[in-house]
């Protein structure tokens, strides 16, 4: 990664609207088809991510790259009893819906990414971040909209993975305090996008419209 990845690229980068990359975006578990990505794809992916603002320009992210097959499957195994977990504190109505819902592909995508926080980037006195200590944190979630956002337009699926205990993910990849591993997103090509997001094909909860979100001038 160059220190002009935030720069005009001379590399050719796909010809796709940020709008239609949004609508295109899906969490993805079940289309991932293994196949390897080229450097320079994950270049740009991670070069995009890398763009994200941040308070005070700390950028407090960090992007752990993994491939390591017995480390993808120690993972899968950890989300996996969790996912047990959950499905057990379910109601039975919701247990059964949940049942047939896929919620991870770590191993099917052949790499995660983990996107790590450090609030310790840049010190104590971050500008920006004095009233609202959420910021720094809030600047890497939007490194992982914009990697996933790339990945979209790349024609590369994310899945983020959220069925695990933090200090086990932390241990595992040997991430040094006071680091957070803030998301495990699995990235790698696929066989195709979904046009329903699989929540609502499923059944678990379909989407909000537009007009029961948006208040004027008060709440």
């Amino acid at each position: 990664m160059t220190e002009s990845a935030c720069s005009p690229e001379t590399n050719p980068e796909p010809a796709l609207s940020v709008y239609d990359a949004i609508r295109r975006r899906r969490d993805v578990r079940a289309e991932f088809t293994g196949e390897p990505i080229a450097s320079d794809v994950l270049d740009r992916i991670l070069g995009a991510a890398h763009c994200a603002p941040s308070v005070g320009n700390t950028q407090p992210w960090d992007f752990v790259v993994v491939r390591d097959t017995g480390t993808l499957t120690t993972f899968a195994d950890h989300v996996a009893g969790a996912r047990r977990r959950f499905a057990e504190s379910l109601p039975e109505d919701r247990k059964k819906t949940f049942d047939p819902i896929k919620i991870e592909g770590i191993c099917e995508s052949g790499m995660g990414v983990v996107v790590t926080y450090d609030r310790s980037r840049g010190g104590e006195h971050i500008l920006g971040r004095h009233t609202v200590d959420d910021t720094g944190l809030f600047s890497a979630v939007l490194a992982i909209q914009n990697l996933w956002l790339a990945a979209a337009a790349e024609n590369v699926g994310v899945g983020w993975v959220s069925f695990y205990d933090e200090p086990y993910l932390t241990e595992l990849l040997g991430i040094p305090e006071p680091v957070r591993p803030i998301a495990w997103l699995c990235v790698g090509k696929v066989a195709e996008f979904q046009q329903v997001p699989d929540l609502e094909r499923f059944g678990w909860r379909g989407r909000r419209p537009l007009a029961d979100a948006v208040h004027l001038e008060k709440f």
